[in-house]
Formats: C-alpha cells, structure tokens, sequence
C-alpha cells in the first residue's frame, strides 16, 4: 500500500516502545497515587483485569497510534516538524478531546491534566523519534 511506501518501521517500533516506557513512569511512580485517587481507586489494591490483556493492548493501540502518526508524516520528517506535529496532536486533539469526554463525565480537572499530559509527551516522542530516526 502507498500510504506506507518509505516508513521506517523500526522507529514507529521505538515510537511505540518509547509510549510504553513513558507510560510506566507517568502512570507508576510519578502520578500513581495522584491517578488513583481521581479515579476512586485504591492505589494499594492489586490491579484489575488479566496483566498480559491489559499491556498487550495498551502496547497494540500504542502501535496503531505510532503508525497512524509517521503515516501522517510522511517518511523523514524534518526534526522541528516532527516534534511540532507530535506536540499539536497529542495536546489539541488527544487531550482536547479527552477534556471533552472528561467535562460530560464530570471527571476532575486534575486526573485530565494526568490523562492530558500522558498524552501530549507521548506523542510529542513520536515526533521526536520518528523525526530523528532518518
């Protein structure tokens, strides 16, 4: 297919890994606790839901995600453009578009900045990857 003529499939692999790994900090140590309680959670109980079930689609979607982007940007961003584009999509469409769902849910301001920022960086690294990645 055309629309993946030239893609480099290894750096959507890192794109996709490096998701994966900002997801265990972001999500783990730096806002665990913080994430938890927004969501009436306890954060000591053990985690619901098969844990291969679980990472395996979050690694799946994480994948979709970083394809979808290097498609839109086409084989060897420049740099600046990647990282421009990454940062535009994950703050004016992920996380706007979270922040809808989240006012209609009457979910908190802060478990959206959580959410919201997660997001922003996460595809802000795929810029950076797959704008680097040449």
């Amino acid at each position: 297919m055309a629309m993946f003529e030239g893609i480099n499939w290894l750096a959507v692999l890192a794109a996709a890994l490096s998701a994966f790994l900002l997801g265990g900090l972001w999500y783990g140590p730096l806002f665990r606790r913080a994430w938890c309680r927004e969501n009436g959670i306890d954060p000591d109980a053990p985690p619901s839901g098969h844990p291969g079930k679980v990472f395996g689609t979050a690694f799946a979607a994480a994948l979709v995600a970083a394809t979808a982007f290097a498609v839109l940007l086409r084989p060897e961003p420049p740099l600046p453009v990647a990282l421009h584009a990454g940062f535009v999509a994950g703050l004016a469409y992920v996380a706007m578009g979270f922040a809808i769902n989240y006012a209609f849910a009457g979910r908190s301001f802060r478990l959206w900045l959580i959410d919201g920022g997660y997001h922003t960086l996460q595809f802000t690294l795929y810029g950076l990857i797959l704008g680097a990645w040449h």
